[in-house]
């Protein structure tokens, strides 16, 4: 057939004649690659190790010098007005430097068009930057501002000196009196007196000269400087509105498209979401560019997939070459409106996977019971499911309301205990809180690991442009530690044990996969490895302290992988 799109790759007969069309579209935040999808994907990465036709630096090539960065690239698997059937390619961010590529579809907004809006606001933001730190560097500036503190370093020190001078002399003054009084008549006592109090206050007053004269000289020095500053601080101003307007005029500019031709800013997507506004690079990336060139051009998306090409970011979890979801921080509220009337596979997360699967009781008393959790069963309520352990042990229950005292993932199977009183929920979250509670965990690693125990120490925070993902963040994040130890290797697998010392959000999860951790996730960790029939993680040790009894208890289940 004719190719008259350089954007659009065409399936061959042969592709068409052994895959059917997905049914429907595919739920772009959880997703198995439809095949069609996995096969564009594979002309995709063949294309992209062609280095030299990039020329952009994934960090592949070794001895590679320069600034390495990964990227997100995505197919779109669409059918044209004729009924023929292919794909189009897309990257996150810019490629190169670049946002023109023959082989991928351009942005919803290019802004490094020449003489753009953009680049003209750019370079005026640029040239104030200019102005700011020629005045800043300024052998002038510099020179006032050392005399500033030199002075302000001498004017403390002395100024420290007499006040030491000024106790030191009330001191001694004390002393005379007491001594004085012993001695002298009334009369001459009050003579005394009078002596002592003017010089207290000849003291005073000295001190008080001093203290005026430094601070005129300080004033002098302040008032040389302030007009330095002044024009720095309107210049930082001007860029701030400057920068603000521009930052609005992007936001019109991206308008995305759905399959009714109808049109939204970036701002009205975002403009009552949590952020109240669209977080940076929203719009960049590669499932929104897809799609809107998709509508742009007649054409009805079928399904999507997005890979990761590169060697990992430092703070993130990404393997060279595996599919990923879209993010939900930057891409959700964007692809609600675009995906306006397309049907889309269920929404995983409104699905119960815990229906059905049994919750064991391990042991229960009057103070507390420790269940052992299936995997797929949340421990609480959540949003759009409502099956839990708190809600079952709620229903067995009765009046008797289950206080729970921590929490496992909803795909983390094992121990969990549960208070049945608010004195025995106190006691035992103390325990918690204060890390006197030892808990073990059996995990299996997706690879071999070649030593055989250690301490992993990656401070965790929350991806806020990807919840629920969680990332190594060094200035922001919070300390967590893990022990673990290999207890079985297998030809292509490890099984651990895990003892976390800390307790974050996804902790094991990601000291497992992380390149500076274990880097080898856990098997069927669907965010930060390769999804499989159920995530291989098990709280299978619990020991704390009892309530009422004082005495230390001890629970085991054994994992089922």
């Amino acid at each position: 057939m004719a190719q008259t799109d350089n954007k659009l790759t065409y399936f061959t007969d042969a592709v068409m004649a052994g895959n059917t069309l997905p049914q429907r579209f595919t739920f772009p935040f959880f997703y198995d690659p439809h095949p069609l999808t996995r096969i564009a994907a594979e002309a995709l990465q063949h294309y992209l190790q062609e280095q030299a036709a990039l020329d952009h630096n994934f960090g592949l090539t070794e001895g590679q010098e320069g600034l390495v960065i990964g990227k997100m690239f995505g197919v779109l698997v669409v059918q044209d007005k004729e009924g023929n059937v292919g794909y189009l390619s897309a990257f996150s961010g810019k490629l190169a430097g670049s946002n023109d590529h023959e082989r991928f579809v351009p942005p919803v907004f290019d802004m490094l068009l020449e003489d753009s809006f953009f680049l003209k606001e750019q370079y005026i933001l640029n040239s104030i930057n200019d102005k700011v730190k020629e005045i800043a560097s300024g052998e002038t500036y510099i020179g006032l501002k050392r005399e500033f503190e030199t002075l302000s370093t001498q004017a403390e020190t002395e100024i420290n000196a007499a006040k030491k001078d000024l106790k030191d002399n009330k001191n001694l003054r004390k002393k005379q009196r007491q001594e004085q009084k012993a001695v002298l008549s009334e009369e001459a006592y009050a003579e005394f007196e009078a002596y002592m109090i003017k010089h207290s206050l000849h003291d005073k007053h000295q001190f008080n000269v001093q203290c005026a004269n430094w601070q005129q000289k300080l004033d002098a020095l302040t008032a040389e400087i302030a007009p330095y500053e002044e024009e720095m601080e309107a210049l930082k101003k001007e860029r701030r509105e400057k920068s603000n307007a521009l930052q609005q005029q992007l936001f019109e500019q991206y308008s995305f498209l759905n399959q009714y031709g109808t049109t939204k800013s970036l701002y009205d997507i975002f403009r009552n979401t949590v952020f109240g506004k669209p977080p940076a690079a929203a719009g960049e990336c590669a499932t929104p560019k897809l799609l809107q060139y998709a509508f742009l051009h007649g054409y009805k998306p079928l399904a999507m997939a997005e890979f990761w090409w590169g060697a990992p970011p430092k703070s993130e979890i990404r393997q060279h070459g595996q599919f990923y979801p879209a993010c939900t921080g930057k891409c959700k509220p964007i692809l609600e409106h675009m995906l306006e009337g397309i049907e889309t596979e269920d929404n995983p997360f409104a699905l119960n996977p815990g229906e059905g699967k049994q919750l064991e009781i391990v042991y229960e008393d009057e103070h507390f019971v420790v269940v052992n959790k299936p995997a797929e069963l949340l421990s609480v309520p959540g949003i759009l499911v409502q099956d839990s352990v708190y809600t079952r042990l709620k229903y067995t229950w009765g009046d008797t309301e289950p206080l729970i005292i921590h929490r496992l993932d909803m795909a983390t199977s094992g121990l969990l205990v549960v208070a049945k009183t608010k004195d025995a929920h106190k006691d035992i979250q103390r325990q918690f809180l204060k890390r006197t509670v030892t808990k073990r965990y059996s995990a299996l690693l997706s690879k071999v690991l070649t030593e055989n125990e250690g301490e992993i120490h990656l401070p965790l925070r929350g991806d806020i442009d990807d919840r629920p993902r969680q990332m190594v963040c060094y200035e922001f994040g919070k300390k967590a530690v893990t022990k673990w130890k290999a207890v079985q290797k297998n030809e292509s697998t490890t099984k651990v044990h895990f003892w976390p010392l800390t307790g974050r959000t996804h902790q094991l999860r990601m000291h497992a996969a992380h390149e500076t951790g274990l880097n080898a996730p856990i098997v069927g960790d669907d965010l930060y490895g390769t999804a499989a029939e159920r995530l291989h993680l098990h709280a299978a040790y619990l020991e704390f302290v009892h309530p009422a009894t004082g005495k230390t208890v001890t629970f085991e289940a054994a994992e089922e992988f």
